[in-house]
């Protein structure tokens, strides 16, 4: 198997090292994994492509690429430039540090990657790691993605539906904020959404008097409606969640029709 993996946290980030970890085992001896990652931190630049500039590129070492892009960007350089002879089987992206659930998915780069892989032809999966209190007392704060992340893919490759279709399927998981020992299992599970969690401006004087805004995001311990991603993350279960980018409000469209006749 070629395993194509990138990230949003950037090239030097301990998530995509589990991920290099989880991609090499599931490629096997004869497989082969290659990365194209950003050169830095893009988190929360969602599905950004880099169309009205171009993109540097730069080979670090063997199957290992920095694209001063986002994971996007990143995606379309691995098929169209640095594997456009022989294609991946498969697109990785993650592990993201910080949980992409609920309303997350929305600005994660993490999803952008996976998403663009998708709308490629090309399977792929989002990989995010859950953070709290009892992930951040542990060595690794990656342990439940290291620990279950190969299993996960495994069962999404050889069990869960793929299609062909315009607009297709690709897989959203979450690790839960626990140790890897005290993962519960996994549950499929739709998109939540943080009631009274939002993004928000907060202004800043520099020290030369100029005036800034930082984006401040919202409490991460909320949960969604029961079954829902976030809420099974914060009892302890992974959870996958089927998507597609197509945006279309399809339960609306009947009603929206009958009341513009």
């Amino acid at each position: 198997m070629r395993i194509l993996i990138t990230n949003d946290d950037g090239i030097n980030a301990p998530g995509l090292a589990v991920l290099t970890d989880i991609a090499r085992e599931l490629a096997g001896p004869e497989g082969e994994v290659w990365t194209v990652a950003p050169a830095f931190e893009q988190s929360g630049v969602g599905h950004k492509i880099s169309y009205t500039h171009p993109t540097m590129i730069a080979e670090l070492g063997p199957r290992r690429f920095a694209a001063e892009g986002s994971p996007a960007d990143c995606v379309l350089a691995g098929l169209y430039d640095v594997m456009r002879d022989a294609p991946p089987d498969l697109v990785l992206s993650g592990v993201n540090r910080g949980n992409n659930s609920a309303e997350n998915v929305l600005y994660s780069g993490t999803i952008g990657g996976a998403m663009e892989a998708a709308l490629q032809g090309v399977r792929a999966i989002a990989l995010s790691q859950y953070f709290g209190p009892d992930v951040a007392a542990l060595d690794n704060p990656f342990d439940a993605a290291a620990t279950h992340g190969l299993a996960t893919i495994r069962a999404l490759l050889e069990r869960a539906p793929w299609d062909e279709t315009d607009y297709r399927l690709f897989y959203n998981v979450n690790f839960p904020p626990v140790a890897g020992a005290q993962v519960r299992g996994t549950r499929v599970a739709a998109q939540g959404f943080r009631r009274g969690v939002s993004f928000g401006m907060q202004p800043q004087m520099s020290p030369s008097g100029r005036r800034f805004l930082w984006v401040t995001g919202g409490a991460q311990n909320v949960p969604t409606a029961p079954g829902t991603d976030a809420a099974v993350n914060l009892e302890g279960y992974i959870s996958v969640t089927p998507m597609r980018a197509d945006l279309t409000a399809h339960d609306a469209l009947a009603e929206v029709e009958a009341r513009l006749a």
